[in-house]
């Protein structure tokens, strides 16, 4: 029955013509068990936790049901059927205008036409290729069994209700146009826009993240990272200040206890201005770090979040962080405010850990 409900929702791969009704089907029945070689078939339902209205799995219940199948072969397929089953059930809870496509590797749940869900199927496949050949020797394709899962809500509410779930119940949090999440099964998530060009950075920005999570580098590395590939494939998000504003409220902003925030990560998460800062300090540090690519790409694969890249760069760059900020920004000796250092200071961070990775 799960094959059938499959070929139902999931257009195959190989076909060159989705009708609308080839994407709409739904079963009369929502996919409850799901069953494999030598286990006890697995009460799928059961495990959904509904947040907001919104359906997703226990998935350390279902990851410890399926490190019981023997078969690597066999836990690879049910992998899939189970994160299509997860999908018809957030389908079911998101309203019948909702479709599921797949192209190749990527499945996409949005309410966008048919044509355009598949366009954005197809970019999906296109892109991880691409990036994967634009960052040589850094990026690699997300090993493991699975789909290239991609969420487009329909609007914002919809859209931060799914993604509340993935952060702390108290504080304030800065707002975001998609993210990825590595959570359980890992998927990509936005908002719906009148062109598919409008989401296309966003798709290229997570799919980013998504290449570079065997590495245990500093957020500020990851995102200016996926910001620079999401500018060379996709052209990148349009800037709400030209590039002379952003330069003066750089200089206002970074001072030596906002840029300790900035190699941790935490000032990514800020709900103000710091914010948008970290991520174009952030492009600009890898742009400026990069020129010479296999000395960047020694220093990528070294950098260690828990010193913020500080020693990678000596090492493999021979560069100094904080003095390097300081000449972007043309910091004089003596204007240090709040702290000593511009460079890494992890015996300054205390016991708050740090950010490596988003949502």
């Amino acid at each position: 029955m799960f094959q059938k409900l499959l070929g139902r929702l999931l257009p195959s791969a190989a076909s060159t013509q989705t009708t609308d009704k080839a994407v709409t089907d739904s079963p009369a029945e929502l996919p409850r068990f799901i069953e494999a070689a030598g286990v006890q078939p697995l009460d799928f339902e059961e495990l959904l936790i509904v947040e907001q209205g919104l359906p997703v799995p226990d998935w350390d219940a279902v990851r410890e049901w399926a490190a019981e199948i023997f078969d690597a072969g066999e836990c690879d397929r049910v992998w899939g059927e189970i994160e299509v089953a997860w999908l018809v059930h957030l389908r079911a809870a998101l309203g019948s205008h909702y479709r599921l496509v797949r192209r190749g590797s990527a499945i996409v749940l949005s309410s966008l036409e048919g044509v355009v869900a598949v366009a954005a199927a197809q970019f999906i496949n296109a892109a991880q290729q691409r990036i994967v050949t634009v960052l040589d020797g850094v990026a690699e394709e997300p090993g493991g069994s699975g789909y290239d899962i991609l969420l487009v809500f329909d609007d914002e509410e919809t859209y931060y209700d799914y993604v509340s779930r993935y952060y702390p119940q108290e504080g304030e949090f800065a707002f975001s146009g998609g993210m990825f999440i590595n959570d359980g099964c890992g998927h990509f998530v936005t908002r719906k826009a009148d062109d598919l060009k409008d989401i296309e950075p966003t798709i290229v920005h997570e799919l980013t993240h998504g290449s570079l999570m065997h590495l245990s580098i500093p957020l500020w590395l990851n995102e200016g990272l996926a910001v620079n590939t999401e500018e060379h494939l996709s052209g990148g998000q349009r800037h709400r200040h030209t590039a002379k504003q952003r330069d003066a409220m750089h200089r206002k902003f970074w001072n030596t206890r906002t840029i300790q925030e900035f190699w941790t990560g935490y000032s990514f998460q800020r709900p103000d201005e710091g914010n948008m800062l970290s991520y174009d300090l952030a492009q600009l540090l890898v742009r400026h770090l990069s020129a010479d690519w296999p000395q960047f790409v020694r220093f990528a694969n070294a950098a260690d979040a828990r010193d913020g890249g500080d020693a990678a760069a000596r090492q493999a760059l021979g560069v100094d962080l904080g003095e390097l900020v300081k000449a972007l920004f043309d910091v004089q000796d003596g204007q240090d405010v709040g702290g000593t250092r511009w460079s890494p200071d992890p015996a300054s961070w205390g016991g708050g850990g740090t950010f490596t990775e988003t949502a």
